[in-house]
């Protein structure tokens, strides 16, 4: 996240009200900012160890937190791919201990639609790492490795939410601001408002916490995207079904692979989710 909108200034671009939209300064050019060289080896082992030792000490078991970094990765690595197919890369990822992890560019996204497609990709792409988790269940028959899938599919679903700095206030809000830029921040900060008052009433501290700084770091923002283009009608309606598409298929994957916990029981299966979400049924 940054000052002046959901993707920031890493590239150069003008971003007075007034200014007509630019491309982006190529990585070679004098006075382009320097090439994003990724974090180390030692502090990114180290933040994954931290994450996945943070995740097992809160669920009790090794195999979620190894499912629950897997799909992380399999999930930044789908906005990694769609950042270097449209122009942004090379983009590297970051573990951040505790909360999870980033994928970032080293460009802003030459357009909106852009920007969508990549936030989408990540939970588009990180459902792919459902299937490993499905087939060491079926061969060994432990239904904690269908809890882990469980959990890959709730890390894609719960960064759909429209709050910053999920992927989704950044795959919903062009749309919104196709209507009006106040109606995206209006939403934006109201859903994420509840998504903290979620966390605290859930226990998720952390959680809490981190979107309880990115709403008020969108409250003191100025204009939400000063600058920039917005979608045209027809993208904003493609958007729109993306998002729909991408969030029903986290959900159904999430409660697909519960449906063996649950002893083939839909009604079962949807209280699992509710008492991971937190409220129980």
């Amino acid at each position: 996240m940054s000052e002046i909108g959901p993707w920031g200034s890493r590239d150069g671009r003008v971003t007075a009200p007034a200014a007509s939209p630019t491309t982006a300064v190529p990585a070679s050019s004098p006075g382009a900012p320097p090439i994003d060289k990724g974090q180390s080896l030692p502090w990114a082992i180290g933040s994954t160890l931290l994450l996945g030792g943070f995740i097992w000490l809160m669920s009790g078991s090794w195999i979620v937190a190894v499912a629950a970094i897997f799909g992380l990765f399999v999930h930044e690595y789908g906005h990694v791919l769609a950042m270097n197919r449209l122009g942004m890369g090379p983009a590297k990822i970051y573990i951040i201990p505790f909360l999870g992890g980033l994928a970032r560019g080293q460009r802003n996204p030459d357009s909106e639609w852009h920007g969508v497609l990549v936030s989408l990709a990540g939970p588009a792409f990180g459902l792919l790492a459902v299937l490993p988790m499905v087939g060491v269940w079926l061969v060994t028959g432990d239904p904690e490795w269908m809890l882990g899938a469980f959990i890959i599919a709730m890390i894609n679903l719960v960064n759909l939410a429209p709050a910053p700095p999920l992927d989704g206030s950044k795959a919903l809000g062009p749309v919104l601001a196709r209507i009006d830029p106040m109606v995206e921040k209006v939403a934006l900060i109201a859903v994420g408002a509840l998504a903290v008052w979620w966390g605290v009433s859930t226990g998720r501290w952390i959680l809490a916490v981190f979107l309880g700084i990115s709403v008020f770091g969108a409250l003191q923002r100025g204009p939400w995207r000063p600058g920039e283009q917005k979608l045209t009608w027809s993208e904003a309606g493609k958007s729109l079904g993306l998002f729909l598409l991408t969030g029903a298929a986290c959900a159904a994957a999430g409660l697909g692979v519960l449906l063996p916990i649950a002893e083939g029981s839909p009604t079962e299966a949807l209280n699992i989710a509710a008492r991971f979400i937190g409220f129980d049924r």
